[in-house]
């Protein structure tokens, strides 16, 4: 029996179907916390360090140290009794090689920093940057748009909302699909409501995605989005979309639906 921390998540949500496989043995283990380090240890997670990926309670975090920071010295993620820890390490046991990149951007980007205060013998500046801050937005609200169609993409930036998700909606799970990474996205869709809206990611692919089994399916993208994220990560890179906009992840997706312009926002003028 779950405990009830995670009885308030309604697994039948579409946007949970990517977690399902990750989350069967734990929601069934009596210690939700000792199962999550009993499935990384069979995964054999391990950090961009190669020590083992495992979850700790949040007093062993040392104060002074980077949360970011302390993953790859130790390969220990600090985790709280709370949803939003919880979909976080579902997260590491789901898509291993993303969470281990971007635990390895933002630990350089820290450790960049530092050595780069001390090396100029002035005091350590706060450690956020650029790189990070894009790591974290990523970590927290990133979905990932698994697109054949490049047009698709293109016209969900430019804010084409009535074109891509409502007259061409039967493209989804044919040439399009989304799938959730940010353990925050995860954990407000608890509660969903209209205006909760992810930063989209666009991961091209080629039409043969679609035919893999879902497995197969969260193996590829797992790799195909390190592989991007080798090439750099920047806050521009990011797109927004109200998730519950997604084609049927929400009742009532009609005209009126789409038509709310304080929550599918017109896009900015640039003149």
């Amino acid at each position: 029996m779950a405990a009830p921390l995670l009885e308030s998540i309604d697994w039948s949500r579409p946007w949970l179907a990517h977690l399902r496989a990750a989350a069967g043995p734990v929601l069934a283990a009596p210690d939700w916390r000792v199962a999550l380090n009993e499935a990384a240890r069979l995964a054999e997670l391990c950090n961009h360090r190669g020590f083992p990926i495992h979850f700790v309670p949040q007093a062993d975090l040392p104060v002074g140290v980077a949360y970011e920071e302390f993953i790859s010295a130790t390969g220990a993620v600090p985790t709280r009794d709370n949803l939003h820890d919880f979909f976080n390490a579902l997260v590491w046991l789901t898509f291993p090689a993303i969470k281990r990149q971007l635990n390895a951007l933002q630990a350089a980007e820290i450790a960049s920093r530092v050595a780069h205060a001390e090396a100029a013998k002035g005091d350590v500046p706060g450690t956020r940057g650029k790189v990070r801050d894009a790591a974290t937005i990523f970590d927290e609200n990133a979905a990932l748009l698994i697109c054949a169609d490049r047009e698709w993409a293109a016209s969900l930036r430019a804010h084409r909302w009535r074109e891509t998700l409502l007259e061409q909606r039967l493209a989804f799970g044919s040439s399009v699909d989304i799938f959730l990474f940010g353990h925050a996205l995860m954990e407000k869709l608890v509660t969903p409501y209209k205006a909760i809206t992810a930063h989209i990611w666009v991961v091209p692919a080629e039409a043969g995605f679609f035919s893999l089994s879902p497995q197969d399916q969260r193996a590829w993208t797992d790799q195909a989005v390190t592989r991007q994220l080798r090439e750099g990560l920047h806050t521009g890179d990011f797109t927004p979309l109200p998730v519950l906009g997604v084609p049927g992840w929400w009742d009532g997706q009609d005209e009126a639906f789409y038509a709310d312009a304080q929550v599918f926002r017109p896009p900015r003028n640039r003149a």
